[in-house]
Parts: structure tokens; sequence; C-alpha cells
């Protein structure tokens, strides 16, 4: 009797074990991911953070062409658990010299024909990742069909989301470009009020842990993701771009021969201070390709087009915005949209000329499209082919051009980030230097390569100056930026404007504009001010922005919440940058714990008695409080 009840136990944890493997937790063991499959074949899995649940069981699995591998699945194996350790260094993130640590488990399962699919799993000290990876030999094509992950929230839970903009509305049929405004702290399982899904990075805040949701290592073989528009009872499932999203007569969706491999999908939790610090949305990426180091320059730009418009993008006016930018000891100046006509290839050797005498670089505008949109500014479709990029960017090569802003893609589809893909690779043969506007999230693209500086997929500084709701909207709007866009991938937002905004009244002191280029990240900050504007800043104003850091080594967060303010710390060698900003129409009191910055003093730049003034005092660091006035910002230096 006791050895056939011990066969019947035996044989009951040999069920388990198939069933259920064993928990992958985190190198500091606070974060635990749990990979079950239910009776039904039916693959999920569970993430907890100190033994609190933070994601419920969620689907997992994939359904290409011939192959159902998200139902009647059975666990083949699991890998032992082994530790993943990478170091790299970025020049357009919140830190420079970069650590990843993480565990690593691969589940195999198989569904009832035979076919086998890998979930490898990565739990670190700042969140989860997962991709799978289809290699069976049996389906010679690999084409994807659709997705069963999702992402389940405790119903109690709340989000900060961006809709998805739908396909082939907007401007001359520009969208989706991740343009739209964050529906802040709604709850889980509220509907897309677009109906195309949500963005990511996707920011929830479930108990006391903050998550966000996004992807990474995007190689051109695999459509990027958004999540549903639908969530039922708080659960988010993966979605995939809509038809019109690819490049002319592209495809839409993964198909691959021989190895199907999706990007990592990234769950990072804890804290919102964890949030701010983490760099996961990079440390999944795939390394650097190979780019001369003395290539990747960030810096800042002047731009005439945020307030001039077309009418700026003249000669004369050009040669005003590298002087503006001389001036300023930036290094770059922007040169927009029509170039090609209103100055043209003589004329713009002559002004790259000019520039490299006064030590700044030209960029020059690109229209990506070819027929997926109705725009007409040019040049337009000189990129679509491998043997128009080479000739074209090696004439800007020949120019001195520094590098180039691409503008209006089609969305997400996998023609269209294989697009992305060759322009940066192309681009990084001829040395230039990159930024995509009118664009998708660039998910990494940053460490991949490193000649891209910079990506817009925001609502930016220039929709302010078409519409008076949008500038209205810009203190909760910026609030929001460093918590979800530009938490991990560099963002052009176009920043910073003292003076006045042609036919707009700005809702903004000029406390937060400054504070806006600390706060943004971006390996080309392009600010929108202009000559006449700046003049207006007193002196110890032109002086910061004169000698601010071009890149950042470290990142602390100090305070904030999303949509409401946010102040974030930054070091570049042994200066700290402390910046903040207050979206409320209310004064803030907030008390700053500085105390990382020993006993140092330095130099706080914040608003005045006014809407567009300015006042400088000293401040310790250490504990103090201080009061930032309404949709208002600081700069605190420490030298």
């Amino acid at each position: 009797m006791n050895a056939t009840r011990h066969t019947l136990l035996a044989a009951i944890a040999l069920l388990c074990t198939q069933a259920h493997a064993a928990p992958l937790t985190s190198p500091d063991r606070h974060i635990s991911v749990d990979v079950a499959i239910s009776t039904d074949g039916a693959l999920t899995y569970a993430i907890s953070r100190d033994g609190k649940p933070v994601i419920l069981a969620s689907a997992l699995g994939l359904q290409l062409k011939g192959a159902d591998l998200s139902s009647k699945l059975s666990l083949a194996a699991s890998s032992p658990v082994k530790p993943v350790r990478d170091t790299y260094e970025l020049a357009t993130a919140k830190k420079r010299k970069i650590s990843y640590s993480a565990n690593e488990q691969t589940h195999t399962v198989r569904n009832a024909a035979g076919h086998a699919m890998d979930v490898t799993f990565r739990a670190s000290n700042d969140g989860v990742a997962f991709r799978y990876v289809v290699r069976e030999p049996k389906l010679a094509v690999k084409q994807f069909v659709s997705e069963a992950t999702s992402f389940a929230f405790d119903p109690a839970s709340k989000a900060w989301l961006q809709p998805m903009s739908v396909a082939q509305t907007g401007w001359s049929n520009t969208n989706p470009s991740y343009e739209e405004h964050y529906q802040r702290e709604i709850p889980v399982g509220t509907p897309s009020k677009l109906g195309a899904g949500w963005v990511f990075p996707a920011l929830f805040r479930t108990g006391d842990t903050w998550v966000a949701l996004t992807e990474a290592n995007m190689d051109g073989s695999f459509h990027a993701s958004r999540l549903a528009s639908e969530s039922p009872n708080g659960v988010y499932r993966l979605a995939p771009p809509a038809a019109p999203e690819v490049f002319t007569n592209g495809a839409l969706l993964a198909s691959v021969k021989g190895e199907l491999v999706t990007p990592w999908r990234i769950v990072t939790l804890g804290s919102l201070k964890t949030l701010v610090e983490s760099t996961l949305g990079t440390d999944l990426a795939a390394p650097g390709i190979p780019f001369a180091k003395a290539r990747v320059q960030p810096g800042h730009a002047s731009w005439s087009w945020a307030l001039l418009k077309d009418e700026g993008t003249v000669f004369d006016t050009q040669k005003q915005f590298v002087d503006f930018a001389a001036d300023m000891k930036w290094d770059y100046t922007l040169v927009d949209a029509d170039w090609d006509r209103k100055i043209g290839l003589d004329k713009l050797r002559d002004l790259v000329r000019y520039a490299d005498g006064k030590k700044v670089g030209i960029l020059v505008w690109y229209n990506s499209s070819g027929a997926w949109n109705k725009t007409e500014y040019s040049p337009k479709s000189a990129l679509l082919t491998p043997g128009q990029r080479k000739k074209e960017f090696a004439r800007l090569r020949e120019l001195g051009v520094k590098g180039v802003k691409i503008d209006f893609f089609a969305g997400d589809g996998q023609s269209m980030v294989a697009y992305y893909v060759e322009l940066l690779k192309d681009a990084a043969d001829a040395g230039l230097l990159v930024n995509f506007h009118g664009a998708t999230l660039p998910r990494g693209w940053s460490r991949t390569y490193p000649n891209l500086m910079t990506v817009e997929a925001v609502r930016g500084l220039e929709f302010t100056t078409f519409e008076q709701a949008d500038q209205d909207a810009v203190p909760a709007h910026a609030a929001m930026l460093p918590f979800a866009r530009n938490l991990f991938d560099p963002m052009d937002f176009t920043p910073m404007v003292f003076g006045d905004i042609p036919k707009i009244k700005r809702s903004t002191r000029n406390g937060f504009e400054l504070a806006e280029s600390v706060l943004f990240l971006s390996g080309i900050q392009h600010f929108a001010e202009r000559p006449e504007g700046m003049a207006s800043a007193p002196g110890h104003v032109k002086a910061l922005l004169q000698d601010l850091p071009r890149s950042w080594d470290d990142v602390r967060f100090i305070d904030g919440y999303p949509g409401r303010y946010a102040i974030i710390a930054r070091r570049s060698g042994d200066s700290w940058y402390v910046a903040g900003i207050n979206a409320d129409g209310a004064e803030r009191k907030v008390e700053l714990d500085l105390s990382f910055l020993g006993g140092r003093t330095g130099s706080l730049m914040t608003d005045g008695d006014t809407e567009r003034s300015f006042t400088q005092a000293p401040i310790k660091a250490g504990k103090s409080t201080i009061s930032i006035k309404p949709q208002g910002g600081f700069i605190a230096v420490f030298k």
C-alpha cells in the first residue's frame, strides 16, 4: 500500500513538472516569473514582485500558417537557468556606461502536430522580457498569422496610455506617427477612443508597482506591435499593425524562411524611480553595428521651421540660423523641407562651407515616402531603393552634410520596419547621422544603430504652433513624457520657446521651457527658439544653454507623478543638472532630497514674478523645499 501511494505521488509530481515550470527569479529575487500549461494546453505566464501579483496569468503563443502554437500545447523541456551579463555604452541615452544582468530560461513547447516553439524569459532586477523563437524544420516558411500574447492586470489598476492613430488619417494621410495625447490614469479595460490600439511604451500602476510595457530588438524581419484597443477585464493583448502600414507593395506581417524570432516583449516594473532609471528598452536591443565612434556626435541644433515654417527655408534665413547656432555654441543647424527647391544643391554646398567655418554642422530633411501618403514636400521618393540611397547619401557626404532628418513613414508593417533598418544601415555606411520624423517608436534602435540620434514619435512642439488646444495641453503632456515616450528611447520633441509663438498664447512659463532642455532626452536636441526669443533671456540662461552637456553619464529620479510633475537629475562628468516641471495650475511645493550631491552649492534658475521672467539663486545640496510656479519649472546646476 505504501509502495502504491509512493508511485501515485511520483506520478502526480511528474505531471506537475510537465505542466508547471519552476519560477524564474531576478538576481535580487524580488521579481518572479511563473510559466504554466493548463490541462487544456493553454500556455501562460504570471509575474509577481515581492510575492504580490503584478501581471496575472496571461496568454502566450503564436499562430503561424500551418501551425497553431497557441493552444493544445505541451511542455517538452525547460532549460537550466543561466545568468546573462552585458555591458555597453550609449551616447544618446540616460546613462553612458550601462550594465545589464538577468537570469534566463527557455521553455520548449509542442503542439498536437509536433511543431516546436521556444519561449525565452529573462528576469532582471527592473523587469521581465520574453520572446518566441520558432526553428521548426517542418515549416520551411514561418508565416505569422496572429499572436495570443497578453498582459493581464488586476481590474483595480490604472493606465496612462497613448491611443494609436488610425492609419491613412491626418494631414495628407500621414498617420500613424505616435502623435496623440495620452489618456491619463484611466481604469484598465478602457477602450482606445480611436479604435486602433495603444502605443508603446504603455504605463500602468497596479497596487504599489508601476509597469511599463514595450518591445525591443526590431531587426526588420518582424512587424512592430501595439496593444489592442479592447482590453476586457484589464487583459491587454498584443495586436498587429493595420493593413495600410506598409512600404508600397510590401509585407504587413512577418514571414521568414528558416528561424522566426520575435522582438523582446518587455515588462519593466517596480517603483517609479526604478522605471525612470531603467535601461531595459536598450538592454534588450541588439549590440551596435560598426560606426566610427568619432562620428557619433550628439549635440544641439538651431532649427528655423518650428516658428518660421516653410517661409524660413531659404538661404539667407538658414545662414542666420547658422550664426545663431554659432553664437549659442550649438553643434548643428537643421535645414528642413523643400531645401532642394528653395535653396538648391549649389547653395547648400555654400551653406555647408559657411557653417563649417563657424564649426556648425548642417543637417538636411528628406521625405521618406513613395505612394503611401499624399505629402508633396521634397526631396521626395529619393531614398526608396538601395541604389537611390547609396547615390544620395554619398552626395551628402561629399558635400560635408552631417546627417539627415527623414519624415513621413507609413507605420509599423514588416516592410516598413525593414525600410527604417535599411535607411539606418545605409546612412551608417555613408557616415551620416539620422533623425526619423513622422515615425514609429524606435524600440532600442539607438543602441543597435549608433548613428540614430533621435526620433520624433511624439506630439511635439510643432503641433502647439498650429492649434491653441495643443498648446493648452502642453504642461500635462510634457509631464507624461519622461515616464512613457522618453523612458528608453531618444525623443525629438523640439523643445523650448521663450518668446512668442505666432497666433498662439503660450501655456507654460519660461522656467518650464528651460527645464525641458534637460528633462527631454534626444541625441540631437533641436531647439525651437529663434534668435529674437533667445535675446529676451538673461545672460545666465543663455550661458547655461551654451554650456549644456550634449549627452549624459547618469540619471537619478528625484520626484514626480505622470502627467502632474517630474523632477530628474542628470550627470555629465562631475556636474549634475536637476530639472523639474509642474504641470498643475497651482504652485507646487516639493521636498528635494539631493543628499547624494554631498555638500555642494549650486545655482537654481527658475521662474520669476512674471510668466516670461527668470530668477537665479544659490541652492545647497541636501534636503530642501522649493516652490514651482503653476506651469513653471527650474534647473539647478551643481558643478
